[in-house]
């Protein structure tokens, strides 16, 4: 073999099939890229391949555990919120300019400590198993204020495509809201069956994402071109309002903020529920392989792409009718919107995309955090921060018993009805974002502590993006309890939050012969046994 002949080969690396003649047309330039025609095989370019797909996955489930359903049936709801479709999308980006440094202590922490866990990982390296706990408890908050949200969303849904559910005498009333048996029945079923799923492990639920989330990008493209074909710049004046006795007052939208300011602060409060999914990319580190610097990155894109969506279709709806009449058309709301702007059969093509679109949401964002709220609850139970069954896997890589938990809590939401989505939405707001703020600290401390550890990605700006990332968060987090803020999340809420941290603490203490029984060095060795081995 000729030197130039052994050069290509080390270049191109080892041939599966070695075929001279299209090791001849390699070099010179001319082989066919089609494998069917040509019977050599790369594995380099396989793993290249392999790594892609991987990627995509991880994006998938983190939009569309971020995403969901809102954009469709909330879309209007935020722009009475805000005073205006602007100052909601406005308030999407600032989100975007204060979410992308937390996304990115993430970028850099996930592929330190590779594992289920997450920021509760990054809490006891960088400071205790205490601190560790209250960042895991949040974010198990955060995440199981989302599941009972689905599945009480579901039905409603549901509905837009098969009128005559929600017919008839309810059952009995929970917050105002009506509680009917089909909607009881829709919500287990659907429950059980993502139960299902889950238990198959991480490849069938990935799958299932990665179809879905396609579903409901293309469906939201499709409805901001068809607003803004049909729509008008004007429909989005007056920019900002919020004296229209339509929309505003006793029975109506009510808001406490009057400046365009304080209608993009609004937007904070339930920002964190909407944004939160990207908390499930972190949580199936291990299951990912590959790269772990990709996992990291791929949580920033999801963020900044989420956001962006967001605000776009902000715009694009806005657009599409005046916004103080379709700040109360009914649910859902962009379909309805839609359907009213072309008449007859395009319309109800719209309005049919759109509700398909939202449901393939719902999922999306329903099957993530079935997916991500054992894994996390597993990290915790390696540690004996919660007990230990949690820690527990079954020949799929599952963690039964927290999967078990996220069934028990997906079954209650359907029997408490509509009239707690509110409440459940600035519940979770107050979980994640705690979490946030301390997996933030966790860089700065770890950027102290620990600066020559091992870090296969390091953030733009340092330790500077650290702290700006925890002060921000904490700013946020103090003024959703400000009553009378333009961020309040309500003393119904608070006190759900309050509630919440007490259980966790009763498990904590429940917990506390398991953690005797072991020594620190053991419980550290458990959690972080399990760190992805792969490089970049």
């Amino acid at each position: 073999m000729a030197a130039s002949d052994i050069s290509v080969l080390l270049r191109e690396g080892p041939l599966v099939h070695f075929d001279q003649r299209a090791l001849f047309e390699k070099r010179n330039g001319t082989a066919a890229r089609n494998e069917r025609n040509q019977k050599v095989r790369y594995p380099y370019a396989r793993l290249q391949n392999q790594e892609r797909h991987r990627r995509c996955r991880l994006f998938c489930l983190g939009f569309g555990a971020i995403v969901g359903v809102g954009w469709a049936v909330s879309v209007n709801g935020w722009m009475a919120d805000s005073g205006g479709p602007v100052p909601a999308a406005l308030g999407y980006l600032v989100t975007l300019i204060l979410m992308v440094p937390i996304a990115l202590c993430y970028c850099e922490l996930v592929p330190m400590y590779p594992v289920a866990g997450g920021g509760m990982a990054f809490a006891y390296q960088a400071f205790n198993e205490k601190t560790a706990f209250v960042s895991g408890w949040a974010a198990v908050g955060g995440f199981i204020g989302v599941i009972p949200w689905e599945a009480i969303q579901v039905t409603d849904v549901l509905s837009y495509l098969i009128p005559g559910i929600l017919e008839g005498e309810p059952l009995y009333t929970v917050a105002g809201t009506g509680i009917y048996l089909p909607t009881i029945l829709i919500g287990v079923v659907c429950s059980f069956l993502l139960f299902a799923l889950n238990m198959r492990g991480v490849e069938s639920s990935a799958m299932v994402q990665k179809v879905l989330c396609f579903v409901l990008v293309g469906a939201g493209i499709l409805g901001g071109i068809a607003s803004l074909v049909g729509g008008s710049a004007e429909n989005l004046r007056p920019i900002y309002d919020v004296s229209n006795p339509a929309v505003y007052g006793p029975g109506l939208t009510e808001v406490t903020h009057n400046t365009i300011f304080g209608g993009m602060l609004s937007i904070l409060s339930a920002a964190p529920f909407f944004l939160c999914g990207f908390e499930t990319i972190p949580q199936s580190v291990e299951e990912a392989g590959g790269s772990t610097t990709s996992v990291g990155k791929m949580v920033v894109l999801s963020v900044a792409l989420a956001c962006v969506f967001y605000a776009v279709l902000l715009l694009c709806f806005g657009a599409g009718w005046p916004w103080q009449e379709f700040a109360h058309m009914t649910n859902p709301a962009a379909a309805t919107m839609l359907a009213e702007l072309y008449p007859g059969a395009a319309g109800q093509v719209f309005y049919w995309v759109i509700v398909l679109g939202a449901m393939a949401g719902l999922f999306t964002t329903w099957n993530g955090f079935f997916l991500a709220t054992p894994n996390l609850m597993m990290g915790m139970g390696r540690g004996r921060l919660i007990p230990a069954v949690f820690a527990k896997q079954n020949k799929n890589k599952v963690a039964p018993a927290g999967l078990v938990f996220c069934l028990v809590l997906s079954l209650i939401g359907p029997f408490l009805g509509a009239g707690l989505i509110g409440s459940l939405t600035s519940f979770n707001s107050l979980g994640v974002m705690l979490s946030w703020v301390i997996t933030a600290w966790c860089l700065v401390r770890l950027r102290k502590t620990r600066p020559d550890a091992p870090r296969p990605y390091r953030i733009p700006g340092g330790i500077w993006t650290g702290i700006f990332a925890g002060v921000v968060s904490a700013v946020v987090f103090v003024l959703l309890f400000i009553p009378n803020g333009p961020a309040f999340v309500g003393k119904v809420t608070v006190l759900m939050f309050v509630g919440w941290m007490v259980i966790g603490l009763v498990l904590y203490l429940a917990s506390a012969p398991q953690r005797r029984a072991m020594s620190p060095e053991e419980r550290e060795k458990q959690m972080f046994a399990h760190a992805s081995q792969q490089g970049e």
